[in-house]
């Protein structure tokens, strides 16, 4: 297998193309939390699933971003957390 940039953005160590996988427990929990946060729009329930959904969320692109198993994944995750990092910033 040749070792082009094409196949570092987007191929695994096996070989395999990878742009997409089954959700890690981190992306699982910000979904779950996002839909729960958009059930209880106030209060402190609100207020606590929020932050679960903003960690969970930082913890899945820090994750992607430092272990991600090609170029892509690696990109996908900076792109995440520069949007958290943007979002918070454009909100406070």
């Amino acid at each position: 297998m040749s070792n082009t940039l094409v196949d570092k953005t987007f191929r695994d160590s096996d070989g395999n193309i990878v742009i997409a996988e089954m959700p890690n427990l981190p992306l699982i929990v910000w979904i779950a939390t996002t839909l729960l946060a958009l059930i209880f729009t106030n209060g402190k329930i609100n207020t606590v699933l929020e932050v679960l959904a903003n960690g969970s969320l930082f913890t899945w692109a820090w994750l992607e971003l430092f272990q991600g198993v090609n170029y892509f994944r690696r990109a996908l995750g900076l792109a995440v957390f520069i949007g958290i990092i943007v979002s918070k910033i454009q909100y406070s």
